[in-house]
C-alpha cells in the first residue's frame, strides 16, 4: 500500500463534493478551520454546483477530482460532504494518475465508494473521516473529532480504547490485517462489480446511519452469502446512529441483528466503535495494517501518512 505525504504548514487542501451537493453555508466555518491548522484550501470550480441530488453532473464531479489529483500544489484532498453519486463516477476514474499523484484523501459515508476503488485499484491508503460541509462547518463539530485531523501531520499510532467509548464483545479472538471498509450499504452495492470489497484476511469495517435493523440484516445477509464475513480476520462494527425499528414490537434489535450474523464467526467482532456518522467521530485510514483484541478491547492502527 502506497502512504500518502503528511501535510506541513503551509500546505493546500483541494475541497471536492464527488456526491450530493454539499451544505455550503457550513463551508465557511470549515475552511476556517482548516486555516486554524495552518492550511490554506483550495475550492474545485464545481462544488457549488448542482444536478438534481448530484453536486453537478458526473463529468463535472470527475473533473473537480481528477483536477484535484492531478494538481501539484494540491497537498490533500478533502471531501465537503457525501450523499450518493461516487459509484456513478468511479469507472471514469483514471486510476494510474492516482498511483502516480498519491496525497490524502479524506472523507465517509457515500465516499465509501471511492475509498474501495482507491484501494483496490490504486493501492492508496485513504482516510475515512468527517467532511468539510457536513460536520466540520457545524457548531456541533467537536473537540475529539478535530483532534483527529493531528494524525495527517505526522505518522501516529492510533490506539482505540474504551477511554474513547465502551466497547461490546460480539465474538472473541486477536486479528491483525489491513482496515477496509465503510458505510455498510455502499460496500454492498460494490458487490458484482469491478470494484467488489476484497475482504480477504482484512478487519472490515461497517458503519451507517437512518437504516432500520431489518435493513442492516439484509446487508450484512449479502455480504454473507457473498463470503465477505467469512473471509474476513474479524469485524469493527461502528455506529449505527438512527437504527431505531419504526415498529419495535414487530421489529428484531440492531444487537439481535448483529449477534445472528457475528456471534458465531470464531474471529474477534467488537461493537461501540464511534466511528461513522456521529460525534465525536474517530478517523481512520483505511489500507494500513491494524490489530483488533477483544482480550484487552483495543484497535490499534498504523500510521496513514509517512
Amino acid at each position: 500500500m502506497i502512504l500518502p505525504k503528511r501535510l506541513q504548514a503551509g500546505d493546500t487542501i483541494g475541497v471536492i463534493a464527488p456526491a450530493s451537493p454539499p451544505n455550503l453555508e457550513n463551508l465557511d466555518q470549515a475552511i476556517l478551520f482548516l486555516e486554524n491548522l495552518g492550511l490554506q484550501a483550495k475550492v474545485a470550480p464545481n462544488v457549488s454546483k448542482t444536478y438534481g441530488y448530484l453536486a453537478g453532473t458526473d463529468e463535472e464531479r470527475l473533473s473537480d477530482f481528477h483536477q484535484m489529483f492531478a494538481d501539484p500544489s494540491i497537498s490533500g484532498i478533502i471531501c465537503a460532504g457525501g450523499g450518493y453519486g461516487t459509484g456513478r463516477i468511479v469507472s471514469s476514474i483514471d486510476f494510474d494518475l492516482i498511483n502516480n499523484n498519491p496525497k490524502i484523501f479524506w472523507g465517509y459515508s457515500d465516499i465509501t465508494y471511492l475509498h474501495t476503488a482507491i484501494r483496490q485499484k490504486a493501492g492508496l491508503v485513504t482516510f475515512h473521516g468527517p467532511m468539510l460541509c457536513s460536520d466540520v462547518g457545524k457548531e456541533t463539530f467537536d473537540e475529539e473529532s478535530k483532534k483527529m485531523f493531528r494524525q495527517l501531520f505526522q505518522p501516529e499510532t492510533l490506539d482505540y480504547t474504551e477511554e474513547f467509548s465502551p466497547l461490546q464483545t460480539i465474538s472473541s479472538g486477536k486479528a491483525e490485517g489491513e482496515i477496509v471498509g465503510g458505510n455498510l450499504s455502499l460496500l454492498v452495492n460494490t458487490l458484482g462489480s469491478a470494484y467488489e470489497l476484497d475482504t480477504k484476511g482484512k478487519l472490515l469495517l461497517i458503519e451507517d446511519i437512518g437504516e432500520e435493523p431489518y435493513r442492516i440484516d439484509s446487508f450484512l445477509s449479502q455480504l454473507k452469502l457473498a463470503g465477505k464475513l467469512d473471509e474476513a480476520a474479524g469485524v469493527i462494527v461502528g455506529d449505527f446512529s438512527g437504527s431505531e425499528p419504526k415498529k419495535r414490537d414487530q421489529s428484531l434489535t440492531l444487537e439481535q441483528v448483529l449477534d445472528y450474523y457475528f456471534s458465531g464467526l470464531n474471529k474477534p467482532v467488537l461493537s461501540g466503535f464511534k466511528i461513522g456518522h456521529c460525534l465525536p467521530h474517530f478517523a481512520v485510514p483505511l489500507g494500513t495494517k491494524a490489530t483488533l483484541s477483544s482480550e484487552t478491547k483495543t484497535l490499534t492502527i498504523e500510521p496513514g501518512v509517512l
